[in-house]
């Protein structure tokens, strides 16, 4: 007998996770205002992106290490961070005017952001254990929006004071976190983790199939987040080399939300492709575009544009097919461990990557720096290519 899952339980679960996410990238859609009014430095931006990555970086690791999301009622693990970072979040409208302050803040959101996008998608694993794939394409294509969200909002709100994106996102994720105890709860295919065990971290990572999924989910990280924080910068550069006008906060929303898109369509492909086919194949294109992306500067307005929303499409694309390949590859009894474990790992490669763009971006040309992406596509499709053959030998 099939379990019936009850039609709200996933779009709650969509838009809890966005509205938990939209904390993400809130300090980067109102740097610009604050860089004048708190005199921050010219490379805040990869400092303040990179803070918050730390931040959750080591939320997933605690989380990870203490199996937090196998043990405890994931909603109620959900509702706590949202409620402890949208708290953090708008702290910055009562804090002094301080660099300091800034990244402290970030940082800690951080952390408990730990607590809302993997755990929102254990939550989703334990309701939508035979359609995963589609399920974490609706997911992550809420965190995408979530992720973009403060930029339309700096944009629409652009008349108003920065404090207004703060006050909207916490409120949003507040909502989200109630939303997901009230109306979602824990899934039938739950099954509670065994009692605090570090070795688990270690264990999963010894099985083939899981590893090959992290390792292309970590070639993809290397990217993702690189490319979104650095989307503002590749506007303002084409401005100012085309005497164009793009709203960089209004298109960086736009190239940003459209991978919502993708993430929705790749899940339903891969009900019948295979998640393995749907991650390579959106990988492959995103690694292309890195490989081309000098030329791009050459390109009429329009065709600029329409590149980019096809890159900021494919970008995000195959991030729910990683997520899914990891739960469907990981010891059943340690799914919530392996999520967070991997997504931790994912996300500390972004550091890195976004420290390096920040470098180069004072000792290269602007229109060379997300060329230097290139590695992580295509570190991920080496690693995906194996699944995807395992996977055709087995039809």
């Amino acid at each position: 007998m099939t379990l019936q899952v009850p039609k709200r339980v996933l779009p709650t679960i969509v838009f809890a996770q966005f509205a938990g996410t939209s904390l993400w990238f809130a300090g980067n859609a109102i740097l610009k205002e604050l860089q004048l009014e708190w005199q921050l430095p010219a490379d805040a931006l990869a400092t303040v992106t990179s803070s918050v990555q730390l931040g959750f970086i080591l939320g997933t690791f605690i989380f990870a290490l203490l199996s937090i999301a196998d043990r405890f009622r994931p909603s109620l693990v959900f509702l706590a961070c949202a409620l402890l970072g949208s708290a953090l979040n708008v702290s910055l409208i009562f804090l002094p005017p301080s660099y300091f302050f800034l990244l402290s803040a970030r940082f800690f959101t951080g952390i408990f952001i730990a607590g809302i996008y993997p755990v929102g998608m254990k939550i989703a694993s334990d309701w939508f254990e035979g359609k995963l794939g589609k399920a974490l394409g609706y997911l992550v294509g809420a965190l995408v929006l979530g992720s973009a969200f403060p930029h339309l909002l700096n944009y629409t709100g652009s008349s108003l004071s920065w404090k207004f994106v703060l006050i909207g996102t916490s409120i949003l994720a507040v909502l989200g976190g109630l939303a997901m105890v009230f109306f979602v709860g824990e899934g039938p295919h739950r099954r509670r983790g065994a009692k605090f065990n570090p070795a688990k971290i270690f264990e999963v990572f010894k099985v083939h199939e899981f590893r090959s999924a992290a390792f292309g989910y970590f070639g993809h990280m290397w990217e993702l987040y690189t490319f979104w924080a650095f989307l503002p910068v590749v506007l303002v550069y084409y401005n100012e080399t085309h005497s164009t006008s793009l709203h960089p906060s209004l298109y960086t929303f736009i190239i940003m939300a459209v991978g919502a898109i993708s993430c929705v369509l790749g899940g339903f492909i891969s009900v019948k492709k295979g998640s393995a086919k749907v991650a390579f194949t959106f990988l492959l294109i995103s690694g292309i575009l890195c490989l081309i992306s000098p030329l791009f500067f050459n390109l009429s307005e329009p065709i600029f544009v329409t590149v980019l929303l096809v890159w900021g499409f494919a970008v995000i694309g195959d991030s729910a097919q990683f997520s899914s390949l990891t739960v469907q590859t990981a010891p059943k009894e340690s799914v919530g461990t392996a999520i967070t474990i991997v997504v931790s790992i994912g996300f500390l490669l972004t550091i890195p990557s976004i420290q390096l763009l920040g470098y180069l971006a004072t000792v290269i040309d602007t229109k060379w720096l997300l060329f230097t992406l290139f590695i992580g596509p295509l570190f991920g499709l080496i690693h995906t290519w194996k699944l995807v053959k395992k996977n055709m030998s087995k039809a």
